[in-house]
């Protein structure tokens, strides 16, 4: 078969792509507290993904930013741009949140918690998505002494599993991460959220896994992946980069290429088909360019997967032989990125 036909059947079989809604919308620091770029809502935000060509889905915060926008004009935006919602996200996370959503020492703030994301588990029933993803950001610690650990855990596991009781027809992805807003997350591992889950005894939770804040947390995320693929716990990947310092939300594949590579073999080789999706906070670049070079870039790692050599790989695995086993991945990584700028 000629290369252009290769590609053809590649372009037939390409991963789904997609991208939290936020990759398009304006971003703050503590220094630039004024913004970068001009304020813009999520119907905006949707106009320009629109814009990228290569995306299918969109993971929506909830409630809509800035607040008043209703749920039908999200959904003729998205229909008008030919975009899905993959996803709701529910913003538990904000400042009214900040001693904890689930683990909030105050009762009150807790069901507060418990009934926002319920509320946007209605509106993703109504948009139709996949899964809510739960991001407890300020779920945790930053001292020590500060929290009973076993209270923590216990209240996280307890409101995800009511959650999870309470809409047995909907998928809930808990994404972990480190630390950040929190100096330590009740989630922050795949091993203790995997761990988190079991004790929840539901088959309807699982895990969304963000490549970065595997590499934050000190993870290879290939062998995080497997972790939750052999249990059937993935439901959902965010991908991006950084410099394994801070959770930089980078362009994927533009720092920790081969790592990037790896994971997505991981996928490919475990039989995992679920969407490739972007979570990339470009807050000095263009975010539609941002997103077209995301999306080039895992076109790239699809097409490099059909021409890595899998038995020549499997043996220089079997040897654990570092370097030949490299060696196989680049050759294959590198014809697929010279090939995909052409295509």
């Amino acid at each position: 078969m000629s290369d252009q036909g290769r590609i053809e059947m590649q372009n037939e079989n390409e991963p789904t792509y997609g991208a939290g809604i936020w990759h398009f919308a304006t971003y703050v620091d503590r220094y630039a507290t004024d913004g970068y770029g001009e304020p813009r809502t999520v119907l905006d935000a949707i106009k320009l993904a629109g814009k990228v060509g290569d995306l299918s889905v969109v993971d929506l915060n909830w409630p809509f930013p800035p607040g008043d926008i209703s749920t039908a004009e999200v959904k003729a935006a998205l229909a008008e741009e030919g975009l899905r919602a993959i996803a709701v996200t529910p913003e538990f996370y904000t400042g009214k949140f900040a001693k904890g959503g689930f683990t909030n020492p105050d009762a009150a703030i807790r069901q507060d918690a418990i009934e926002l994301v319920a509320a946007s588990a209605e509106v993703g029933r109504e948009l139709g998505v996949d899964y809510v993803k739960l991001w407890p950001g300020q779920d945790g610690y930053d001292y020590p002494f500060q929290a009973d650990y076993t209270d923590l855990w216990d209240k996280s596991v307890g409101a995800v599993r009511e959650l999870a009781q309470q809409f047995p027809d909907m998928k809930f992805a808990i994404e972990y991460k480190p630390r950040e807003p929190r100096n330590r997350m009740v989630f922050s591992s795949v091993a203790r959220t995997l761990l988190a889950i079991e004790d929840m005894g539901v088959d309807n939770v699982g895990v969304l896994l963000d490549f970065g804040h595997s590499l934050y947390g000190g993870e290879t995320p290939a062998e995080a992946a497997r972790m939750a693929i052999n249990r059937n716990k993935l439901f959902a990947i965010d991908v991006n980069d950084n410099f394994r310092g801070w959770d930089d939300d980078m362009v994927v594949g533009s720092v920790h290429l081969l790592e990037t590579f790896e994971f997505f073999f991981a996928l490919r080789d475990a039989g995992w088909e679920g969407v490739w999706q972007l979570d990339q906070f470009p807050f000095r670049e263009d975010p539609v360019e941002a997103a077209r070079t995301g999306v080039r870039t895992m076109r790239a790692f699809h097409y490099a997967l059909d021409y890595l050599d899998r038995a020549e790989l499997a043996a220089a695995q079997a040897r654990q032989d570092a370097l030949a086993a490299q060696s196989i991945a680049k050759r294959a990584l590198y014809r697929a990125l010279a090939e995909s700028e052409t295509v």
